[in-house]
């Protein structure tokens, strides 16, 4: 049997991104946002309203970063989700990131997040609140990386936003193989 809930927003995952940008003044800003994922090969879409500050760095520059949330900034992660860059403008730095400016667009990278999609603006409609963006290039710290140079997600250890109880959870053990294990059916 199944319990209906209605509609609502929960999916899993739901990735937690960082979205970091500059202000008019090259000030670093970064928000918190679990609604989005990638749209396309070059492109991925965010759902967020009009009223962030970096909403409005975005619009100004035509560029942000797309961090990954990790285990080891929860609590970094967390804050700049639940302060305004309106009512802080240092939010950045009082969570305790720094900033290295992107060699692709026009928006900061992250060192605490050791992996991030860097993108421009395609298109934001403020009444539904998607905003698009172009990957230009994905970076990772080295660090993150396994032997053959590819992203470790051991390593990197996102965290994910469970819409259903407002916690994080970090990603869980491999259980199989994309594109391959379901050929046992054919």
């Amino acid at each position: 049997m199944r319990k209906n809930f209605g509609a609502k927003p929960w999916t899993y995952p739901q990735p937690v991104f960082i979205i970091a940008t500059y202000d008019e003044n090259g000030v670093p800003d970064a928000m918190n946002a679990a609604w989005g994922g990638i749209s396309d090969d070059k492109q991925l879409s965010i759902c967020l309203s009009p009223g962030h500050k970096t909403v409005q760095n975005i619009l100004k520059r035509g560029a942000f970063t797309v961090s990954m949330a990790n285990v080891s900034h929860v609590v970094a992660c967390d804050y700049v989700g639940i302060t305004s860059g309106n009512d802080v403008p240092d939010k950045f730095s009082h969570a305790g990131f720094h900033a290295t400016k992107s060699e692709f667009v026009d928006a900061p990278l992250i060192d605490e997040l050791p992996m991030a999609v860097e993108c421009k603006l395609v298109r934001y409609d403020a009444e539904s609140c998607l905003m698009v963006g172009e990957i230009v290039n994905v970076c990772a710290d080295e660090k993150i990386l396994d032997q053959e140079g590819k992203i470790d997600p051991d390593k990197l250890a996102p965290i994910l936003f469970d819409p259903v109880h407002n916690t994080y959870r970090k990603v869980g053990e491999k259980v199989g193989n994309a594109f391959r294990d379901g050929l046992q059916l054919k």
